[in-house]
């Protein structure tokens, strides 16, 4: 008998977001406005953070967050400089560094949490070295206390993808609050849904002011008259189109950012039902043998599940005809070894040793999605097709 069915992601939409949905269009405004506004402050707020920028997409937060970066004085990160990044992570990690001129240092991951190797982190340092873009994947924090002793001893800049583990905690703070900046995804399928949508959160007010500007065009228009990064003049009229840096248009609209304010209200039992959900994948999957699963630090938010073959005579195409059978939904482990992409070839890149692990996870490993209900029954179903291919 086939399973029923098993996608990577549901909807956590009810009737308060129609509503929300509802209250904008009777509004007639749509453009980025007051309900951006609210969200910004409500997600600080909850997050903890001093400020929240939203954007149209997670990826467009990872590209103002290093333009931020670019274009601060206090900051000192220039074209050419070295920023490390871990091998397995979403392609919008690492295309803001091309785009900005910035030299990528892939460094391996760890392959029981997944995410950067800090033995390998400390070695891949030189003196080119500004930054360390820290990912927390699939849900799973880094250790923040060893990599902001790394960033202190070497005077480096600290920044977090946080696109993957909204919601997760390391000694009861944040993921996406440690670093100068965090960046956080509210598409579909992630932790909570505005459709299409990004924040970056930060404690700084140059930043933030920054951040404002790439946002919208570049200009001064979103600033306000006690901001450091540009003093306004009396002529409201001249700073509405007023330029001062390089920026985009990433403004969110005001459907997303209502649905958001909605969706705030539901994290915590969001992140209760995927830890739940994933506190028991682990129990089942941690002794099969065969297989491999992700090490959690601190408390995960359990974006998914990944599972990686250790049997050497097991082939991955295997178990994944016999899921999608099953009408399991499966996915790569995010974008397995970033540096085996085509596109690498636009980069200006250097590889810390030989990336065994995000080798191992490429060709060996999958990922299947969680959700914020009960799976335990799916999980159980899956733990034995599984267990019948090895």
């Amino acid at each position: 008998m086939k399973m029923k069915g098993y996608s990577l992601a549901t909807t956590t939409w009810d009737n308060k977001e129609i509503e929300a949905i509802n209250r904008v269009i009777e509004s007639n405004f749509f453009s980025m406005g007051k309900e951006v506004e609210a969200f910004e402050e409500e997600f600080a707020k909850f997050f903890g953070s001093r400020y929240a920028v939203m954007v149209n997409s997670g990826s467009s937060a990872n590209l103002i967050a290093i333009g931020a970066l670019i274009f601060s004085n206090k900051y000192d990160l220039n074209q050419g400089d070295e920023v490390i990044v871990p091998a397995v992570s979403w392609s919008t990690t690492y295309m803001p560094l091309q785009q900005y001129g910035l030299k990528l240092k892939f460094v391996d991951i760890d392959i029981n949490t997944l995410n950067i190797n800090l033995n390998e982190l400390e070695k891949a340092i030189t003196k080119k070295t500004k930054a360390i873009f820290a990912v927390n994947l699939l849900g799973n924090p880094n250790e923040f206390n060893k990599i902001i002793d790394i960033c202190n001893k070497y005077n480096l800049v600290l920044i977090e993808d946080n696109c993957e583990s909204m919601g997760a905690t390391y000694e009861n703070k944040y993921t996406g609050t440690f670093g100068v900046m965090g960046t956080f995804s509210t598409f579909f399928s992630h932790h909570i849904t505005t459709m299409e949508g990004g924040v970056v959160v930060t404690d700084d007010e140059d930043i933030r002011d920054i951040l404002l500007c790439l946002r919208a065009h570049g200009w001064t228009r979103n600033l306000s008259r006690k901001s450091k990064l540009y003093t306004k003049n009396n002529d409201d009229f001249y700073e509405m189109f007023n330029f001062i840096i390089p920026g985009y248009n990433l403004r969110p609209l005001e459907m997303e950012a209502a649905i958001g304010r909605e969706q705030l209200k539901k994290l915590d039992n969001i992140i209760k039902e995927r830890q739940t959900n994933g506190k028991y994948f682990e129990s089942k999957f941690k002794h099969l043998n065969g297989i491999q699963i992700q090490k959690s630090i601190g408390n995960s938010s359990y974006f998914g599940f990944s599972i990686i073959i250790n049997k050497p005579n097991i082939e991955r195409k295997k178990i994944l005809d016999r899921l999608k059978e099953n009408n399991v939904e499966v996915r790569p482990i995010v974008s397995g070894n970033f540096t085996k992409n085509e596109v690498i070839k636009y980069f200006d890149y250097e590889i810390e040793g030989d990336l065994p692990n995000a080798n191992k996870l490429h060709e060996y490993g999958f990922f299947i999605g969680n959700h914020h209900y009960d799976v335990k029954e799916q999980i159980d179903n899956i733990y034995k097709i599984i267990n019948e291919c090895l």
